[in-house]
């Protein structure tokens, strides 16, 4: 039986978002690189993976939506909590962390509903949020484009 009326969403072909297995690596820091997944300016949400060598610190920083965190391989020091691969964990907005280091090589999925501030022991020192990870896609893209 046929349905009453055409409940296809007007954006029908537009395409879905797909990034390859292949996609460069943006490096970060020479402990750090990231691979943009998707970025959301309706509602502020991105998705990275993040790889870390052995030894990186994430330096303090506070949620100001939440996070989910999915540890594909290694292994990082969060909080009091060691997190292994395969473990997950939800951080609710508002959650306020010291610094977090990667115990081992470690890939992780990062997904965020907002902005994560930076902080040292004096002062406010910076932000990631949907823009700053659309501007570090974009030098990913251009970086690719120019090989």
């Amino acid at each position: 039986m046929p349905l009453p009326q055409d409940i296809r969403p007007a954006f029908q072909n537009i395409q879905d978002t797909l990034v390859r297995a292949e996609e460069p690596w943006t490096e970060q820091s020479p402990t750090s690189k990231m691979k943009v997944l998707w970025v959301s300016p309706d509602s502020s949400t991105w998705a990275v993976m993040i790889h870390w060598k052995k030894g990186h610190v994430a330096r303090a920083h506070k949620h100001l939506g939440g996070a989910h965190v999915y540890i594909v391989s290694g292994k990082l020091q969060v909080r009091d909590e060691t997190l292994n691969a395969g473990d997950y964990i939800y951080e609710p907005s508002g959650v306020l962390h010291d610094a977090t280091t990667a115990l081992e090589d470690t890939v992780y999925t990062f997904i965020c509903d907002g902005s994560v501030l930076y902080f040292d022991d004096n002062n406010f020192t910076g932000y990631t949020n949907w823009e700053t990870i659309a501007k570090l896609r974009d030098r990913g893209a251009m970086a690719k484009a120019a090989e």
